[in-house]
């Protein structure tokens, strides 16, 4: 990776939660004695936790408004964040090394901010970082590229100078058509792999292998 810039995704890219993600869905709807489809999981992924709120009232007919429904998805999951959920292992050589070479390095995550900024000070990277940045902020998931154009506007530079990390194929496609140079992230195998490789300027499987 050759650029100054750079945004990063968190789960699945910086941090190994995707499996705490997918439980929380089912978890949050048992309570509810529902069941998600695979196809609805698959549909919020790229969704914030109001959007996923959203479509779990349209879908489920629950009570309740989409702030509300994703205020008590926080307060499960935020547990993680602040506890256990590990820093994938190679990642802080990885930002060491473009720290070094004079890269500016923000994240943007469909995560909630202060989920992002508890996980990522307590596995010690977030001073790595001039920012971060949730889709909250902006209204938008990463079907929009909402997120990656405030995250540049912050940065001071144009998609063409930014690298964005993605392990998620959605994702990684909106932000290649904005413009970005795109780095897919191997997320453990949840994605379809190939098709992101073949999408994605650069590819890492392994982030220890790029240190």
């Amino acid at each position: 990776m050759d650029k100054a810039f750079a945004i990063f995704d968190m789960d699945g890219t910086l941090v190994d939660s995707m499996d705490y993600w997918r439980g929380l869905a089912r978890e949050y709807l048992a309570r509810q004695g529902l069941a998600p489809s695979p196809e609805l999981l698959e549909r919020i992924k790229p969704m914030t936790m109001t959007q996923s709120a959203e479509l779990f009232i349209r879908t489920f007919g629950l009570s309740g408004t989409p702030q509300t429904l994703a205020g008590e998805m926080n307060a499960m999951i935020e547990a993680h964040y602040r506890g256990d959920i590990p820093l994938k292992e190679g990642v802080a050589l990885y930002l060491d090394r473009l720290r070094r070479d004079g890269v500016r390095m923000c994240v943007a995550s469909a995560t909630a901010l202060p989920l992002m900024k508890a996980c990522l000070d307590r596995l010690g990277v977030l001073d790595y970082f001039d920012f971060l940045l949730s889709c909250e902020e902006v209204g938008w998931g990463k079907d929009r590229p909402d997120v990656y154009h405030e995250a540049a506007r912050r940065l001071g530079a144009s998609p063409g100078e930014i690298a964005v990390y993605e392990d998620a194929l959605g994702a990684a496609k909106t932000a290649k058509m904005a413009g970005y140079y795109v780095v897919a992230v191997y997320d453990g195998g949840t994605q379809p792999w190939e098709e992101l490789k073949k999408l994605a300027d650069e590819a890492i499987d392994n982030w220890k292998e790029e240190i």
